[in-house]
């Protein structure tokens, strides 16, 4: 319940903060005289660390992702024996996200884990002003998973429909300053595969996530997501814990590269968010990776400067 408490405090302050920031952008924009304009770039990147952003694809724009999951570093697991984690992977994911407008992306992978393909889409709602009109952005991810791989016994899929599980998910975001973008996302997971038989098969989940920019190409990101101390019953069998990731974004034009520590054994928000049995204090953390290449499909005669290399 603290950790409850403490999230609540945060995001009281996080909304009395950008209340101010309306207020002062408010005036600011009445002294110029000015139209308010969008505000670009919360994010570089469609992801974070574990977590989706609130950023979509530009429109005709293809991103090719690659991510990599090591294994423990440290405890049972972990240490010399494993090379420290890498030695072992954990999870493995390449995928491919397609802007179909600037505001609407759908994206389709393939994980290690459970042989899981995901199909997504990804809406902006609303999008962030300079003046006090818009405070926020506010995106829409849905996402189906399907498991390929076959069952571990002759009742784990009773139902061809047990293998796919749904995740819904409001991301809300906003830009503090050229450095500093946090956001907030409420989801919901469905699913009728669970592997502790008094798990909830429906549950809701509470996510955060920020980037401090630290100089023109590279910034810190994190995201943590609450999962136990919802509506997850607490008498379990196994032992799970929040995802929580940190790493550093790294971006070269055309490519972000993001080096990554997590608790979390895999990729997929229909996997990580219910099935983390990993813990940071106990030597759960595991070092990753993520490759993003961004290519342009279609070319436009009229040059678009939206559709430029930027650095945010």
């Amino acid at each position: 319940m603290n950790k409850i408490k403490y999230l609540l405090i945060s995001f009281s302050l996080f909304t009395l903060h950008a209340q101010a920031q309306e207020a002062d952008s408010l005036l600011k924009a009445l002294d110029s005289g000015r139209v308010a304009s969008t505000v670009d770039a919360a994010f570089k990147s469609t992801h974070v660390v574990l977590s989706h952003s609130s950023e979509t694809q530009k429109k005709h724009d293809l991103d090719l992702r690659i991510r990599h999951h090591f294994g423990d570093i440290g405890g049972r697991f972990g240490s010399a024996h494993t090379l420290y984690g890498l030695d072992v992977a954990t999870d493995l994911f390449i995928g491919l996200d397609y802007g179909v407008t600037d505001d609407f992306t759908v994206a389709v992978g393939r994980s290690k884990q459970d042989e899981l393909f995901n199909f997504s889409g990804k809406y902006k709602l609303l999008k962030q002003k300079t003046d006090a009109s818009m405070p926020i952005n506010m995106t829409l991810f849905a996402q189906l998973g399907w498991i390929a791989r076959e069952p571990l016994n002759n009742s784990e899929f009773a139902q061809y429909s047990d293998r796919f599980s749904y995740f819904f998910q409001s991301i809300i975001s906003r830009k503090f300053s050229s450095r500093l973008s946090l956001e907030v996302m409420p989801g919901y997971l469905l699913r009728s595969n669970v592997e502790d038989n008094g798990d909830a098969k429906n549950l809701f989940s509470l996510g955060f996530a920020g980037r401090m920019k630290i100089t023109k190409r590279l910034s810190f990101i994190a995201d943590y997501t609450l999962v136990n101390g919802l509506s997850r019953p607490k008498d379990l069998t196994e032992s799970y814990y929040n995802p929580f990731g940190v790493g550093l974004e790294i971006e070269t034009g055309g490519h972000i590269f993001s080096l990554n520590f997590m608790n979390s054994e895999y990729i997929v928000e229909n996997n990580f968010i219910p099935n983390t049995k990993k813990s940071w204090s106990k030597g759960g953390v595991r070092f990753g990776f993520t490759i993003s290449r961004n290519f342009t499909l279609f070319k436009s005669k009229k040059e678009d400067p939206d559709k430029k290399s930027k650095i945010y």
